[in-house]
């Protein structure tokens, strides 16, 4: 469904963009991964070029205006265009508000809600100029719930949400669609990190956070597969959604059916 398309996924040395990548990859796309850490970034691009697939990495911080400018003058010089921009990037911190350090806070917020911001503002021009382009922002179902200790990861994902519907209102007429990705629980490391963090807070083993604290939140009793996510994004990212835009789509075993 996506032969050919350039696709930029943010934050794709690990976890769900890494995922989303090997997908899009298999899918016949041209991938530009792009993270912060160089060791990791190199380690994947060239794991999937030994296979033939076509990619390349470019280090970059999305917090860091001149990085993605960067970015995406390296992107378009390569490829010529941007077809698709995944805003993954993001990382996790768990404390209560009185115990949170501020500075931590602002980089929360830098990374995954002005990092997205200026994602979109660097790429939309091209995308515009195109007449086509898929956007699609890593929300979290803790963009549309909250969640105690989580003060910086619920207030970035809320603003993704909000910052997707601005966004796709103003491009509803360029061929671009804009949507949110909503996750509940899955199973990576950033959210192995968060339950340790929630285990630290609640004096209980990771086997009870997941007992006492997760699955009684959760229908399915389960965490979402990370597979799940990278297939609809396909989907999202395809002429086949050509219709779906400013949208928070929700995959998350019932937790906010509740």
């Amino acid at each position: 469904m996506l032969k050919d398309k350039v696709a930029m996924i943010s934050g794709s040395a690990s976890g769900i963009g890494l995922e989303i990548a090997k997908v899009f990859l298999n899918e016949g796309a041209k991938v530009v991964f792009t993270d912060i850490d160089q060791d990791k970034l190199d380690h994947v691009v060239q794991s999937f070029q030994t296979k033939n697939f076509e990619c390349i990495g470019i280090v970059a911080d999305v917090s860091d205006e001149e990085d993605v400018k960067n970015l995406v003058n390296q992107t378009v010089k390569h490829y010529g265009r941007i077809d698709i921009l995944i805003n993954n990037a993001g990382l996790q911190h768990v404390a209560n508000i009185e115990d949170f350090p501020t500075d931590k806070f602002k980089q929360m917020i830098d990374i995954m809600l002005v990092g997205t911001f200026i994602m979109t503002k660097y790429v939309l021009p091209i995308m515009k100029n195109q007449q086509y382009g898929r956007i699609l922002n890593m929300s979290s179902i803790n963009g549309l719930v909250g969640f105690s200790g989580k003060s910086a990861y619920n207030s970035a994902k809320h603003g993704i949400i909000g910052l997707t519907k601005v966004t796709a209102l103003e491009t509803a007429q360029d061929g671009i669609t804009v949507n949110a990705i909503c996750p509940g629980y899955i199973d990576t490391p950033l959210v192995r990190g968060q339950m340790e963090d929630l285990a630290k807070t609640r004096n209980v083993s990771i086997n009870q956070v997941l007992d006492e604290v997760l699955f009684p939140l959760i229908p399915q009793k389960q965490l979402v597969d990370i597979q799940e996510v990278a297939d609809y994004s396909v989907f999202i990212a395809s002429d086949k959604a050509k219709s779906v835009t400013g949208q928070a789509i929700v995959i998350d075993g019932g937790y906010t059916a509740q």
